[in-house]
């Protein structure tokens, strides 16, 4: 998972819990809220009434010639004076929620019943007010906080979405210029990204420092392959022209002979070790060039004419099944060397009367060379080691295992895929995976 994607679940999350907190706890407090509100605007009205209370307005009320207020037509409040009895003197307020009918209706009220004396005389007082407006009130009041929490929580996870993307831009950056996209560290480009943040300076700075030392293990081991070139190879050839000089000596015992014919095999041997190793080497330090343009059939073809006697010795049956060729730039020589590697294995692990067939078919903007024989094929251990340098697909038979490890390195270095089907005793199925976009 992306880091941006953690950021923004982090900060979702967060946000949402934070939300359905604070909103909960304004949802349930509504209620406390509204009838705090409501039995304050009570006491308000009753604090008016008393204080203005003489003998007329208690004659009107016991008279009950004014039960409600202005708003009467809609029942929303009422105010009601009756006496106390004897028994009944105490003087108390109380608020509470009742139903009451007025004129017919039953309503849901919130009344304040408060007990005074005035004039010796002791009364009872009930101020009303409708608790309908009230839900209406606080039902419509929950909605629009809900849409303004959902509206300010998608604001917030948007506008953090793009801001973490702004933040973490000079990070990915970093991960693609410096390091995804860099194929030859003699080519890096050690340029700052520009950021304002210390953490990614750091980070760009220290891969900086990273390829710089790369980039100098790279340069030594070029060295080290030219000086291998030289003190190794050189060696050889001296070796082998001095036991060739050995055996014009006339009158030389054939043991001494067979010695030194063992002797310039297994030169020769160490020879070719040396110059696979040595194309691999180079072929990772992309020492080569691709700038020729490519035609598979025509190198298959080529490479038949210079096989032909060893498949005609084995009596193989050879297939070349190009339903259309397929071009590309590269590195010819290259090119040839894998496409040698594949064949030659085909025909090396292949049976007497055997069977190679070649086919190459587009899909989906890739082309599929296959190179299948009916050969010896590889134990399935093997086969996952068959890239692997110094181990062979068939333990059976000489060689020196870098054959597919040639083909691996130049596979890389031309951007194609290699696939490996085997079976024991049934043959093997190699297939090049290139892709058309880079022809």
């Amino acid at each position: 998972m992306k880091l941006q994607v953690k950021f923004s679940l982090y900060n979702a999350i967060t946000k949402i819990a934070i939300i359905v907190v604070l909103g909960g706890i304004i949802l349930f407090s509504l209620d406390k809220l509204a009838f705090n509100q409501l039995d304050n605007r009570l006491i308000k009205k009753k604090n008016k009434i008393i204080e203005h209370l003489n003998d007329n307005e208690i004659d009107s009320l016991l008279n009950k010639e004014q039960s409600f207020t202005d708003y009467n037509i809609l029942k929303e409040e009422f105010i009601v004076l009756t006496d106390i009895a004897d028994n009944q003197k105490s003087a108390s307020a109380d608020i509470f929620t009742e139903k009451r009918e007025i004129e017919g209706d039953i309503e849901v009220y919130r009344i304040l019943n408060y007990k005074f004396s005035y004039h010796t005389n002791w009364y009872n007082l009930e101020i009303g007010e409708s608790m309908t407006a009230l839900s209406s009130i606080k039902n419509a009041i929950r909605f629009y906080m809900l849409i303004v929490l959902f509206v300010a929580l998608l604001i917030t996870l948007v506008t953090d979405y793009f801001f973490s993307n702004f933040l973490l831009k000079p990070f990915y950056a970093i991960i693609d210029k410096k390091i995804n996209l860099v194929n030859d560290p003699s080519h890096y480009n050690y340029d700052n990204i520009p950021t304002s943040t210390d953490d990614f300076k750091m980070l760009d700075n220290s891969v900086n420092s990273l390829m710089k030392k790369i980039n100098n293990l790279f340069a030594l081991e070029k060295q080290f392959i030219a000086n291998v070139s030289h003190e190794l190879l050189t060696p050889i050839s001296v070796l082998s022209t001095r036991f060739e000089n050995m055996l014009n000596t006339p009158e030389m015992p054939v043991a001494h002979e067979n010695k030194i014919y063992a002797s310039l095999k297994t030169l020769n041997r160490l020879k070719l070790v040396i110059n696979s190793l040595l194309l691999i080497s180079k072929v990772e330090n992309n020492q080569y060039l691709k700038t020729e343009e490519i035609s598979l059939k025509e190198e298959i073809e080529d490479i038949y004419e210079d096989l032909e006697d060893r498949i005609a010795d084995k009596n193989i049956v050879f297939k070349l099944a190009l339903t259309e060729d397929f071009q590309f730039i590269g590195n010819k020589a290259l090119i040839h060397t894998l496409l040698m590697n594949v064949i030659n294995n085909a025909i090396k692990y292949n049976i007497e009367k055997g069977s190679i067939e070649i086919s190459g078919e587009k899909k989906e903007h890739r082309y599929h060379l296959t190179i299948e024989d009916s050969g010896l094929g590889m134990k399935k251990e093997l086969l996952e080691n068959a890239f692997d340098r110094f181990k062979r697909g068939n333990t059976e038979e000489n060689g020196f295992g870098l054959g597919l490890a040639i083909v691996q390195s130049i596979a890389r270095f031309h951007s194609i895929e290699v696939e490996i089907l085997s079976e024991e005793h049934k043959g093997t199925c190699v297939s090049l995976i290139f892709n058309m976009k880079i022809s």
